[in-house]
């Protein structure tokens, strides 16, 4: 097999300058702690307390603020988690929502104070009231649970680097599992931590005066609250790219090395995540500053301009569309999977809506017949596919899915709609664009040809949920009539194609493609819009009446249009074809 590397011109770290902002912001710990000291300097007085709260997301390393909260030069410090319930207690009142599962859990909807003792709070809030004068400094997640504090600090972390965390031997939030498994740390901060802190953090955005990016060990960056505030507002007003994230498995490729610039050490790299707001960061550049914060943060603080009114009514703050990049160009098969149906998420996850999906064929190997494994054959046997399925996963035999699967040749710019309830996965030697609603975890193997993770354990596989989900209907007659080449062309003319590519009735994303060596005007139509530029080597992303400014984008990036933006004219590099998918939530 050999690979074409295409234009090397991907934007690994793609920043957002930000307006009228450029004094609002302070790197390094003696700079930020000058800041603060200054602010509180500005609120003391003689038989005044300044009360600091160093508010933070799990994962924030808690040694880090409280050697910040020392140079604040404080008459008492408060760690939070000194106010916490035991690391026992808190796994007895979470078991529920852990599960047994070692992937799946339950979405927890209780409150952050429920972390936490009532005695213990009170008797925090006792301590913060019998200081009568100077600077007390209130360090952790929960910190404005016991007051808002004279000057608030949000210390912020991605969700991506707390993974990273805890694949470095750090534990979950006020936890001593350090040596558990990275399935089980991931599976508590998304089915708990994450949640729970997300929904504290959301009814406090006004009230933070600063925002302290924590991303980087023993570098931290910080931005006043309104700045951060501004600068989320722009971002919602504007085209944009979040930082996208990278990472290996047993099936990745070679792709996205020899065309995105990644580090040729690794083995391989199967995903690309660029374009998923939970995970992915923004990078915001405040005059010569630059922080890195959770793009989720844009989701919670400005939901009505990013997604638009009938979108954010449907799904409320959260972001419904995810574009991932699949590598399997020179790896191997995708495990056999499918998706959960919506009232099966609903009824056993606790989520409200469920992965539907599809894969855009970005490229395939052109020297050999490249494939996806998509829906059952027409007249297999439920039974036998159990049993032949479990005895796999026992180790007797190989789980023959040629007999029981369909397999689906697909070339370069092929789309296969995926909705849940289908098999499938996709064949070695490809490169998928991924696009999906955002549920993005509920995946149930059903068979992984026999590998084990790059852990060294045998990669978990979920036949009992599995066989509840699979629709046996979507055989190899209803496949091809539903599933494969349903592109239809809607407008056609000088310079420009218009062809809508998805997705299939049950679900709920849009996806057009363009065709264009001429500008062309498109329109948001009250939802948010994610695009890739599945083909050429750039375009230019132009406001028709000038309302931002004009955005390029790279072959292979993934950008998002906000509902704010209304219009978008895609522009072509002059005398080249570029084709651009753009996905949106579809009208009811």
């Amino acid at each position: 097999m050999e690979m074409i590397s295409r234009y090397h011109n991907y934007d690994l770290h793609p920043m957002i300058r930000v307006k009228g902002c450029g004094a609002c912001a302070w790197e390094g710990q003696t700079e930020i702690a000058g800041e603060i000291r200054r602010r509180i300097a500005e609120l003391s007085a003689p038989g005044k307390r300044v009360t600091v709260c160093l508010d933070a997301y799990p994962g924030v390393e808690t040694e880090e603020l409280l050697g910040l909260a020392r140079e604040l030069d404080p008459v008492k410090i408060l760690d939070m988690e000194q106010c916490a319930k035991s690391e026992e207690t808190l796994n007895q009142e979470f078991e529920d929502y852990l599960t047994e599962d070692r992937v799946f859990g339950v979405m927890c909807h209780k409150d952050l104070r429920t972390l936490f003792q009532e005695e213990k709070l009170r008797q925090a809030e006792q301590e913060i009231g019998a200081v009568p004068e100077g600077t007390v400094v209130i360090v952790g997640l929960g910190a404005g649970l016991l007051c808002e504090g004279d000057v608030w600090v949000w210390c912020s972390l991605t969700r991506w680097e707390a993974q990273l965390r805890y694949r470095a031997g750090r534990p979950n939030w006020h936890c001593t599992n350090t040596d558990a498994p990275v399935l089980a740390k991931y599976k508590r901060g998304f089915f708990i931590e994450w949640r729970l802190a997300d929904r504290y953090k959301k009814a406090r955005y006004e009230k933070f005066d600063y925002v302290l990016d924590t991303e980087g060990k023993g570098r931290p960056k910080m931005a006043a609250g309104d700045a951060y505030r501004e600068a989320l507002r722009q971002v919602s007003r504007r085209p944009f790219r979040m930082e996208p994230y990278f990472d290996p498995g047993v099936w990745g490729g070679k792709w996205m090395q020899r065309n995105f610039g990644l580090d040729p050490e690794q083995p391989n790299f199967a995903w690309s995540f660029d374009g998923v707001p939970e995970e992915n960061a923004l990078n915001l550049k405040f005059g010569e500053t630059v922080l890195k914060v959770p793009a989720l943060d844009l989701v919670l603080y400005c939901p009505h301009e990013l997604l638009g009114e009938r979108v954010h009514a449907r799904f409320g703050a959260e972001f419904p569309i995810r574009f991932d990049l699949l590598d399997t160009m020179g790896g191997g098969n995708l495990s056999l999977q499918v998706h959960p149906l919506t009232e099966y998420i609903q009824d056993t996850f606790g989520m409200h809506y469920t992965q539907d999906e599809s894969y855009y064929l970005l490229d395939t190997d052109e020297t050999e017949e490249t494939f996806v494994y998509l829906g059952v054959k027409k007249g297999a046997d439920p039974a036998e596919m159990e049993r032949d399925l479990r005895a796999a996963q026992r180790g007797e035999c190989e789980f023959p899915a040629d007999r029981y699967v369909n397999k689906v040749p697909v070339k370069k710019h092929d789309h296969i709609l995926i909705p849940a309830g289908t098999v499938h996965c996709s064949g070695k030697n490809t490169m998928v664009l991924e696009i999906s609603a955002t549920p993005y975890i509920f995946t149930f193997k059903l068979w992984d040809w026999g590998r084990l993770g790059t852990d060294g354990l045998p990669r978990p596989i979920h036949i009992d949920h599995g066989m509840k989900n699979i629709q046996w209907d979507r055989d190899t007659d209803w496949i091809c009539e539903n599933l494969t080449g349903q592109a239809e062309t809607l407008a056609e003319g000088a310079g420009y194609q218009v062809e809508r590519t998805g997705l299939h009735s049950r679900e709920f994303i849009d996806t057009y493609r363009y065709t264009l060596t001429e500008a062309y005007t498109a329109r948001t139509g009250d939802s948010v819009h994610v695009i890739n530029l599945v083909e050429g080597k750039c375009a230019r992303i132009e406001s028709p009446d000038g309302s931002f400014e004009p955005f390029e984008i790279h072959y292979a990036e993934t950008a998002v249009i906000p509902a704010s933006v209304k219009e978008y004219r895609m522009v072509p590099e002059q005398g080249c074809t570029v084709r651009i998918i753009d996905a949106s939530v579809r009208k009811a």
